[in-house]
């Protein structure tokens, strides 16, 4: 890896540009799911599989995703998975029942698990300069952080003033665009594949121990934690991951070596990201139900409400992350990071019926974009932080896995909180009201704020991880060199979603 692409800014691009996809398509189908349920006919119980069903299929193959652009060549898995993910868009798109939906998004969901870890493991071999991969990392940061809150804009817009098939179809170009690019720019680095025969037993104990963990959040979330199904899949999931541990440890050519979690400071990014994102899941989704059922927002109209969140996302990602990425240890930005988030989420705390926006709810996503930004961008870089170039695809996999999984915890668990606090203010407050309205919208609230409470908890949590993990030097450096040692030769320090 002794010469350096001429073409890597332009591979970033659209490396980039499926990136954005991807997390656009988080968040994107949550606004238009009310308007597709209605046209498609899809009962109250099954609406939420429209979700549940892109999630278990994204969530339970990235680590199979990971390991097969190891194996298969990360150009080829990355281009591979954009054409699926625009196939399975389309036919989303078209849906004309249920089944059809719910099969096209568990595509999505398929081709989404080869794409991701393929464009996040070939910025990984592709930039290995410690200042230009702070660069590179930094805009990927900053779309894998604010691309969600674009979603909400766009969702808007299109749902509001075309179709909620619009929301399918807009992935189209955006593959298409990005797929022709990668195929024609990018260039793989030679001798970086991992071509060790398939871990069968780990890729099937994995994936239905993923499946099952993602799943039984799910479902806690619609109907209990004490749901026996529920309980199940937990058992389940912690005696297939437990069997897959044992699995990596005895055979030759593990899915997931263990050497690729068992280093401190990666250990310590899958860790702290993870926990992060159950915050940021759980903001969104209460902030856009506050806006729009509370205060009465159009979906447009929330989703540019989120701007200054996505601003900051974008400022502390490319300005203050990738800047000080390379004078200062990582450590020293994701704790800080999260700290100065956990503080926008404190903001939130005070939350109540006709709260202003500019005094209480921009100040707070400011300083929650600024910290998310600020912490994203060296635990993006430090996520494949040290390994070999054959490894890359399967770290890459699994600060996607932390972020899914914590997506999924982020949901069912805050969702849970708030509406155990939503009934418990109403049961003492109803009886009598003169405004039965305005008790339930604040009944609402104090939802909300008891559920944000537990995430300014998280992210305090997140950011002791990363200060007592973390404990590398600098990424661009003598001292970052001489910690990482033999290990890091091939300065392959970087990382997330």
């Amino acid at each position: 890896m002794s010469e350096t692409d001429p073409r890597r800014w332009k591979a970033l691009v659209f490396i980039a540009l499926a990136q954005l996809m991807v997390v656009l398509d988080a968040t994107i189908v949550n606004i238009a799911l009310p308007s597709a349920q209605e046209d498609l006919g899809i009962s109250d119980g099954n609406r939420q599989w429209v979700i549940t069903a892109y999630a278990l299929a994204f969530g339970g193959l990235l680590l199979f995703g990971g390991r097969i652009a190891d194996l298969w060549g990360r150009k080829r898995t990355f281009v591979t998975g954009l054409i699926g993910f625009a196939a399975a868009s389309a036919l989303g798109g078209a849906a004309t029942g249920e089944a059809m939906m719910l099969g096209a998004r568990a595509l999505q969901g398929v081709f989404g698990a080869l794409l991701a870890p393929a464009a996040l493991s070939l910025l990984a071999v592709m930039f290995t300069d410690a200042k230009e991969r702070a660069k590179a990392f930094g805009i990927y940061g900053a779309i894998a952080g604010g691309g969600g809150a674009v979603g909400l804009i766009l969702g808007g817009f299109l749902t509001e003033y075309l179709n909620w098939r619009w929301t399918f179809f807009v992935n189209i170009p955006f593959a298409v665009v990005a797929a022709l690019g990668a195929y024609f720019v990018i260039r793989e680095p030679a001798g970086t594949r991992n071509r060790s025969p398939l871990d069968i037993p780990g890729v099937v104990l994995s994936t239905l121990g993923l499946v099952a963990l993602v799943y039984g959040f799910t479902r806690a979330e619609s109907d209990g934690w004490s749901d026996s199904v529920t309980i199940a899949m937990f058992v389940a999931s912690a005696v297939l991951l437990a069997a897959f541990v044992l699995t990596e440890a005895k055979v030759k050519s593990p899915l997931l070596p263990l050497r690729v979690l068992t280093e401190r400071n990666r250990g310590g990014v899958y860790l702290s990201l993870g926990l992060a994102v159950i915050s940021m899941f759980g903001l969104f989704l209460f902030l856009t139900y506050y806006l729009q059922i509370v205060e009465g927002y159009s979906p447009v109209k929330t989703g540019f409400a989120f701007l200054p969140m996505i601003a900051g996302m974008i400022v502390g990602s490319t300005q203050i992350g990738a800047r000080l990425m390379t004078r200062v240890p990582p450590r020293l930005l994701m704790a800080p990071g999260f700290l100065l988030a956990a503080v926008g989420m404190l903001l939130l705390t005070q939350l109540e019926v006709g709260s202003s926006y500019a005094g209480l709810i921009m100040p707070a996503q400011l300083m929650l974009g600024l910290g998310m930004g600020t912490a994203f961008m060296p635990a993006m870089s430090l996520s494949t932080h040290g390994v070999e170039p054959r490894d890359a695809g399967v770290a890459s996999a699994m600060v996607n896995t932390s972020q899914q999984v914590g997506g999924a915890i982020g949901t069912a668990l805050l969702n849970t909180i708030a509406a155990s606090a939503t009934s418990a203010y109403l049961a003492d407050h109803a009886a009598g009201a003169a405004n039965p309205k305005l008790v339930q919208a604040q009944a609402m609230v104090e939802g909300y704020t008891s559920a944000i409470w537990w995430a300014v908890g998280i992210l305090v949590v997140s950011a002791v991880i990363a200060a007592t993990f973390i404990n590398t030097g600098h990424q661009g450096g003598p001292e970052a060199s001489a910690q990482d040692g033999a290990e890091d030769e091939l300065k392959v320090p970087v990382l997330v979603h």
